[in-house]
């Protein structure tokens, strides 16, 4: 991996988020990464002493070097980034694509014949290497270059590879997914405050809750259905806890909220899709 050149076209929250895994995985030096922008040196200069990586404007960059370009930039910026690209990749060089709402076939369609995409979506938790990101390739690429995305990007938590006709319902549990636990753990610590506790502490006896409870699901062979039967005594507190989740409609909203947030993935990218296709 050493000779890997990574440059992530757009330096906003996602690619830092990535950039911060990255480097403090330390499968990848600083001096493999670059970031670029088209002209805010400001921000740069920031990601630049924050990482210790390479961070230059767009018209710096040196294209010929580089293994891997990562798409970052806003989606609706998508079609001008292609068409600057277009004239610089050669076959052998990857683009990887973190687009909401951006189809591989769209950007294949925009540059060379047989170039190699792949679609990525990770989540906001990168930062921290605990990221759940999907892995979606395109027409035209090789297993290795698969394989070196998963590299890419186990660096910043577990990727995924799946299908891609899979990803809205994919950025419903996994895109959206950590602000349905956020608002989880809002309503533990209300609860706990109720109950007379400092609400800095049930916020981190909630959030620890949490955290045991994602391990032993990684980590344990059982169902979510089989751990929680092995908590639940009959008649018990735990059981009483249930009872009202249900009562108060707790599994459906749960699964209501990942519907409502793959259908609104679906609707988004459709409405970047119509608007690409009046422009042309």
């Amino acid at each position: 991996m050493t000779k890997q050149r990574v440059a992530f076209l757009g330096a906003g929250n996602m690619a830092e988020a990535m950039i911060s895994g990255i480097v403090e995985s330390g499968k990848f030096s600083p001096e493999q990464i670059i970031a670029t922008n088209r002209n805010n040196q400001e921000r740069l200069n920031t990601i630049k002493e924050k990482y210790g990586i390479e961070a230059v404007t767009k018209d710096q960059l040196d294209f010929s070097n580089i293994t891997v370009f990562i798409l970052a930039m806003k989606p609706k910026d998508v079609e001008s980034a292609l068409s600057d690209l277009k004239d610089h990749l050669k076959p052998e060089q990857l683009l990887i694509s973190v687009l909401a709402g951006i189809s591989t076939t769209y950007i294949e369609e925009n540059l060379n014949e047989r170039q190699q995409v792949i679609r990525v979506m990770p989540n906001t938790s990168s930062m921290l290497g605990e990221s759940a990101t999907a892995i979606c390739p395109g027409q035209h690429v090789s297993m290795d270059q698969v394989l070196l995305t998963k590299e890419l990007m186990n660096c910043i938590g577990e990727a995924y590879t799946i299908d891609e006709s899979q990803m809205d319902i994919f950025t419903g549990i996994a895109g959206s997914g950590p602000a349905y636990f956020y608002n989880l753990m809002e309503h533990m610590e209300q609860a706990g405050y109720e109950g007379g506790m400092d609400r800095e502490l049930a916020r981190k006896i909630g959030a620890q809750t949490i955290r045991g409870a994602a391990q032993m699901m990684l980590e344990q062979e059982e169902t979510p259905a089989q751990l929680r039967k092995k908590v639940t005594s009959p008649n018990g507190t735990t059981a009483a806890g249930l009872e009202a989740l249900a009562k108060n409609g707790g599994g459906k909203a749960i699964a209501e909220a990942v519907k409502g947030a793959a259908s609104r993935s679906k609707e988004l990218r459709e409405e970047l899709e119509k608007v690409f296709a009046e422009q042309k």
